[in-house]
C-alpha cells in the first residue's frame, strides 16, 4: 500500500508551521508524524510525552509489514493546546549495545531524579534473535527533560523484554516494569541504572490473552498496575490495584475498551496534570489502512469514590481549550447529529493535511467544546469551506436556547474559499460551539476562527 511520508528537509518557516498547525488540542495531538506508545510525565511545572515513533522505512530497510522505529522525539506543552516537539532524542545510531538496522526503539518511559533525567528504551540487541527474547532495556540520561540524551554503554543486567516503566515512590525508592509475554518488575538501585531486587513475575494479571505495556502510578495510597492487554480480538486497557508497587494487584476492571476503528495495539500512561488525570494512549487516525502506524491521543480520566477508575471513551476532540481566534479544527468535534455529518479525510493521498467536516442533511451539526472567547467577544467570524450548490451555515452556542451568533452564506461553486461575516452578539469566556446545516444540500468545511 501507499504511506504517505513527509519531506526530508525541512525549512525554518515550515517547522514553524508544523509547530504550531500540527500540533494542537485535538486528537490526534501530533499532525506531522506517526506517533505511538505514549508516556506522559510532568517535569518543571510543563507537560511532556515520550512516544515511539512509527515511520515508513527506507526501501530495502526494516520490515515493511511490521513496527518500524528508528529513534525517538519528545513533545511539550503548558496548556494541552499547544504542543511543542523538541525535535529527535535519540537514534538506533547512537546506542552501542543495539542493532543499528533493527528498527526497533519501541515504547520508552522517562522519569527525574536527583536533578538528572532518565530516558529507559527497548531495543534489539545486537546479533540478537527473534522475538521479544532479543530485546534489552537501555538508560540514556539528559540534564533537561528535552534532551540531549546520552545513552549508558551496556542494557540493564538481567532485563529481557520491552516496554520499560519506572515508578518513583514517595519514599524515593524506584522500580522497573516491563514485559515479555508477562509482566516483571524489580527495584533500582538509587543509580537508576541496575536492579536492587529479585525480579517478581506478577502472575496475578490476567494471563490468557496476550499482555504488555504495563504503567504503574499511585493516587491516595493505592497502586494501579495498568496494561493492555487481548481478552478479545484486539488491545483493551485493563488495571488491577493494590498497597504495594510490587503488588499482588486485584484485577478491577477496563479503563478503555478495544478501538473502534480495529487497531490491535494500544499502549498508554496516566498523569495527573494541574489536578486533573489524563489518559495518553494511541490509534491510527492517520492511518487507517495500516494500524503500524499511529497516532498519540489523550482524553480526561476521572475516578470513582472508592478509586476505581471510569471507563474512559476515546474522543476525537481530545483536551485543552481551544482560543477563538484559531483555526478552529470542528472536524475534531465533541459531538454531531445522527444524520448528514461526518469528518473525513481532506486529502486521502495525504492524511497529515487533517480533516474537514461534511454537512449533507438539512439542519446537519457538529459541536467543538471548550472555545476561549476572550474577555471581549470577537467581532468577525471567517470559515473556510466549499459548496457545489451553494447554502447556508449557522453558529450558535451550546445551551438551552442554542442562540445564533452568526449566519454565513457558502457561495456556490466547489473551490474552497474564505467567507467572512460578522458576529450578531456580544460572546465571551468559555463556551460550547455549534456548526449547523441551514439549508442547502451539502457544504464542506475546514475550520472557523473569530476575529477580535
Amino acid at each position: 500500500m501507499k504511506h504517505s511520508k513527509m519531506p526530508k528537509t525541512i525549512s525554518l518557516s515550515a517547522i514553524i508551521f508544523f509547530l504550531s498547525v500540527n500540533a494542537f488540542a485535538q486528537n490526534p495531538l501530533i499532525m506531522d508524524q506517526f506517533t505511538a506508545d505514549p508516556t506522559a510525565r510532568v517535569f518543571n511545572g510543563k507537560l511532556y510525552v515520550f512516544p515511539s515513533h512509527d515511520i515508513v522505512p527506507p526501501e530495502g530497510e526494516g520490515r515493511a509489514e511490521w513496527f518500524n522505529m528508528a529513534d525517538y522525539h519528545v513533545f511539550s506543552s503548558e496548556d494541552l493546546t499547544n504542543w511543542t516537539d523538541h525535535g529527535k532524542i535519540l537514534d538506533q545510531k547512537d546506542v552501542p549495545w543495539a542493532d543499528p538496522s533493527a528498527y526497533s526503539m519501541w515504547a520508552p518511559d522517562a522519569v527525574s531524579k536527583n536533578g538528572k533525567f532518565y530516558f529507559y528504551f527497548p531495543t534489539r540487541l545486537k546479533d540478537a534473535g527473534d522475538g521479544e527474547k532479543g530485546f534489552s532495556i537501555g538508560v540514556a540520561i539528559a540534564d533537561k527533560p528535552e534532551g540531549s540524551y546520552k545513552p549508558q554503554p551496556n542494557p540493564i543486567k538481567g532485563v529481557g523484554g520491552i516496554d520499560p516503566n519506572v515508578f518513583i515512590d514517595k519514599d524515593g525508592q524506584a522500580y522497573l516494569y516491563w514485559s515479555r509475554g508477562k509482566i516483571y518488575g524489580a527495584k533500582l538501585k538509587a543509580n537508576m541504572l541496575e536492579l536492587d531486587s529479585e525480579i517478581k513475575v506478577f502472575e496475578e494479571i490476567p494471563q490468557k490473552g496476550h499482555i504488555e505495556g504495563p504503567f504503574v502510578f499511585e493516587r491516595n495510597g493505592i497502586y494501579y498496575m495498568t496494561y493492555p492487554h487481548v481478552a478479545n480480538n484486539t488491545e483493551r486497557l485493563e488495571y488491577g490495584t493494590s498497597d504495594n508497587p510490587m503488588g499482588p494487584f486485584t484485577h478491577q476492571g477496563v479503563i478503555m475498551d478495544e478501538s473502534a476503528s480495529g487497531t490491535w495495539t494500544n499502549h498508554h500512561s496516566i498523569v495527573n496534570y494541574k489536578d486533573q488525570w489524563y489518559l495518553f494512549y494511541h490509534d491510527n487516525d492517520l492511518s487507517p489502512d495500516f494500524d503500524k502506524n499511529r497516532s498519540i491521543r489523550a482524553d480526561s480520566l476521572f475516578f470513582e469514590e472508592n478509586g476505581n477508575i471510569k471507563k474512559v471513551i476515546p474522543t476525537k476532540r481530545g483536551v485543552g481549550i481551544t482560543s477563538g481566534t484559531s483555526k478552529i479544527q470542528i472536524d475534531r468535534y465533541s459531538a454531531k447529529s445522527n444524520y448528514g455529518a461526518a469528518s473525513v479525510f481532506l486529502d486521502r493521498l495525504d492524511p497529515f493535511q487533517g480533516w474537514k467536516v461534511v454537512l449533507n442533511k438539512p439542519d446537519a451539526w457538529v459541536k467543538y467544546n471548550r472555545i476561549d472567547f476572550g474577555a471581549e467577544g470577537p467581532k468577525n467570524v471567517k470559515i473556510r469551506a466549499r459548496s457545489l450548490s451553494g447554502g447556508t451555515i449557522a453558529l450558535k452556542l451550546a445551551g438551552e436556547n442554542a442562540q445564533e451568533i452568526a449566519e454565513v452564506t457558502i457561495q456556490k461553486g466547489g473551490n474552497w474559499d474564505v467567507f467572512s461575516v460578522p458576529v450578531k452578539s456580544d460572546i465571551n469566556a468559555v463556551q460550547d460551539l455549534i456548526v449547523q446545516l441551514k439549508s442547502g444540500a451539502g457544504i464542506e468545511i475546514n475550520w472557523v476562527q473569530f476575529e477580535k
